[in-house]
């Protein structure tokens, strides 16, 4: 049987187009993933059967280093967080969620901060500068080549929120695309979902930038969740003090001699990236004793 090595660069309907050294293959997955409940993924390095006359089906998937289960992306050094500075308004408490996941698969958050033209975010962004993410500033004239060059040589995947300017900013980096772009809803304060499929572009300096659909609030459980006990550490600004405080079991809520707490109050780690974890560990206490 002859045999490929390739990554998946695009799934959708139950076909994977994987990229070999013989071109993309559109290849279906063996019965044997399905009976495992395992879903080959873009981003996934795979076997492939390639026989002459056969369709191309993937044999085996090799071991991932982390997995989004959606949008279902595998193996990623990035993640460029597209963050719209208004239409919609900035959350933070959805970009401190979402980068938290990120962080406990070990992969490294950018974020990109778009409209700038139209409204400041200099004073949000230093928030995460502060605790040590890069932060890139777009509007329709600049930026793109800056998260080009950030890019190169990893995978990574541009994932935001409906109506953030993903599209737009994916058409401006790879000028070969015609994306649609969707408008905003006024009335909802949004955007249509005009990626509707994971897709990775490969970048001339290699790597690559996948592509995806915009989420919803109610999407960002499907991302992963943190056990309460790891999740301090997914807040890179608090790891200094851990193992600072008066007790060793520590939640860092509201115990006294909380080295954590006592950073907040001095000013040394941001009160709105503190409030984000104290409702995450809330909301991930009652997740624990319900399930």
């Amino acid at each position: 049987m002859k045999t490929l090595d390739g990554k998946i660069i695009r799934a959708v309907g139950g076909i994977y187009y994987t990229e070999t050294s013989e071109g993309v293959l559109a290849c279906r997955a063996r019965g044997i993933f399905r009976n495992r409940s395992v879903s080959p993924a873009a981003g996934d390095n795979v076997t492939v059967s390639a026989e002459d006359n056969a369709e191309p089906q993937i044999e085996s998937i090799a071991e991932r280093k982390n997995l989004l289960i959606r949008p279902p992306l595998a193996n990623l050094d990035m993640v460029l967080l597209v963050v719209s500075s208004c239409e919609p308004s900035p959350n933070a408490y959805i970009i401190d969620k979402l980068i938290s996941i990120f962080e406990s698969k070990e992969i490294e958050t950018a974020l990109i901060f778009t409209k700038t033209d139209m409204r400041e975010v200099k004073g949000l962004a230093e928030i995460y500068e502060k605790a040590g993410y890069r932060c890139f500033f777009t509007d329709p004239e600049r930026g793109a080549d800056d998260i080009r060059a950030c890019a190169e040589g990893k995978t990574s995947a541009m994932i935001g929120n409906s109506g953030v300017g993903k599209s737009s900013l994916m058409n401006r980096i790879f000028p070969e695309l015609n994306t649609e772009t969707g408008e905003i809803s006024k009335k909802l304060g949004r955007g249509r979902h005009t990626t509707r499929e994971v897709r990775m572009y490969p970048l001339g300096g290699g790597g690559y930038i996948a592509d995806t659909p915009g989420f919803s609030t109610v999407d960002i459980e499907r991302y992963g969740r943190i056990p309460k006990a790891e999740l301090a550490g997914c807040f890179p600004e608090f790891v200094p003090y851990i193992g600072k405080c008066r007790f060793a079991d520590c939640a860092h809520l509201k115990e006294s001699g909380c080295a954590v707490t006592e950073a907040v109050n001095a000013g040394l780690i941001a009160r709105s990236r503190y409030e984000s974890y104290a409702r995450i560990y809330a909301e991930t206490a009652e997740l624990e004793k319900k399930y």
